[in-house]
């Protein structure tokens, strides 16, 4: 009996063995990198993070109880440190998060500077799906110029959010000197500068595939043209380009024109690099037998390119991708920080940062640190996930 439940174990674990080595030689491309990807434990949590701070800054309204702008102020809470919800103190303990009730004041003990009084007697409780101050779900409005071309775009209003208190406001992580939420600030900020690397690395993108197909297909004058323009977008400084066209963007333009200038420029000037691996590849591929046989059938050259060439590079065009999303959301950071970049009323990571520099920050206001943190792990997390892309695309990696 023993020998014969032995015998069908081996025999299972045979036919399971066989089921993966067939799974394994009829996967995609595609199911094959998503197989080795989940391998990589650092890449998985980076992932893992990166969602959730994609999601933070996708739902930003719903999740930000109060208006990021200067229309959602706190002037009784300026400058206000973080306040942290308990569940139970001195007095006892309690099924709903509250925090405490204060008073604001100033003292000679304090250079007269505001000061919290904390009134620990008095709670005020946290309450989840409250109504506040009302936005729309999708929101796109620029002003252009002259006021000759406009684009407004707004769906789904609504005025629900995700908590809040039953008395006064509450500031996970305080707020700043105009009394601003710093929390709401923050979540605004992470989709600003997500978006800014979403548009930049789309006109790369598309620049990149155009240039570096033409150039990789057609060779010959027309490649060494291309690739003379390419060489010269590369050797451009960003820094001086940047410094030259601050000054060249008028004081009249609006935060939303400007920030859709800036994700422009930097999709301009982030291209050369896929555009030369695109190339690279297709004067590979360009001399293979079904490209041949595409070219006799009457296919034209960008059905070749679109259809045959390009999908084969499909997985190195999408590592490619994501490690330049990291890169576009320092360039933007950077310049904001430096004021070159975005400015106030828009909320963006470089922007939060300007306020770290200054020496009252750093002794007495340490919450404003705290934009730092996700900007750190949004940035480690892209790096994280575009090297476990990286290694999982790559079929000399290593990996079984």
């Amino acid at each position: 009996m023993t020998d014969v439940t032995n015998t069908a174990l081996s025999d299972s674990a045979t036919l399971q063995e066989q089921k993966r080595k067939e799974a394994y030689f009829t996967a995609s491309q595609l199911q094959l990198i998503w197989a080795r990807f989940r391998k990589n434990r650092s890449a998985m949590a980076g992932g893992v993070v990166l969602l959730a701070l994609i999601a933070m800054g996708v739902f930003a309204p719903f999740l930000s109880p109060y208006d990021p702008t200067i229309a959602g102020r706190d002037p009784t809470y300026q400058n206000g440190a973080p306040q942290i919800p308990y569940f139970w103190d001195d007095n006892g303990f309690s099924l709903r998060p509250f925090i405490y009730s204060y008073e604001r004041e100033r003292s000679i003990k304090s250079n007269f500077r505001w000061v919290s009084k904390v009134d620990k007697d008095k709670r005020r409780y946290v309450r989840l799906f409250v109504t506040g101050w009302e936005y729309y779900v999708i929101d796109v409005d620029v002003d252009f110029p002259g006021k000759t071309f406009d684009i407004s775009f707004r769906m789904f209003k609504s005025n629900l959010h995700l908590f809040g208190v039953d008395e006064g406001k509450i500031h996970l992580f305080g707020t700043d000197s105009p009394g601003k939420d710093i929390f709401s600030r923050t979540l605004h900020a992470i989709y600003t500068s997500l978006a800014v690397g979403t548009i930049g690395v789309f006109i790369s993108f598309v620049l990149a595939l155009v240039i570096g197909g033409v150039s990789g297909y057609f060779g010959g004058m027309l490649d060494s043209v291309l690739q003379m323009i390419t060489d010269a977008v590369r050797t451009v400084p960003a820094i001086p380009l940047f410094m030259a066209l601050a000054a060249f963007v008028p004081d009249e333009w609006s935060a939303e024109l400007r920030f859709l200038f800036i994700s422009i420029i930097l999709g301009l000037i982030g291209w050369p690099t896929l555009a030369r691996r695109v190339r690279t590849h297709l004067l590979t591929e360009r001399s293979q037998d079904y490209v041949l046989a595409a070219q006799l059938c009457g296919a034209s050259p960008s059905h070749v390119i679109r259809r045959h060439l390009l999908p084969s590079f499909t997985s190195y065009i999408i590592v490619d991708l994501v490690i330049s999303f990291p890169y576009m959301v320092l360039s933007e950071t950077a310049l904001s920080f430096i004021g070159l970049g975005l400015k106030d009323p828009v909320n963006s990571l470089g922007v939060m940062l300007q306020n770290v520099t200054k020496t009252d920050v750093l002794l007495n206001y340490q919450w404003y640190f705290i934009p730092v943190i996700f900007f750190m792990a949004l940035v480690m997390a892209f790096v994280f996930v575009g090297d476990g892309l990286r290694d999982a695309a790559d079929p000399y990696s290593g990996h079984k």
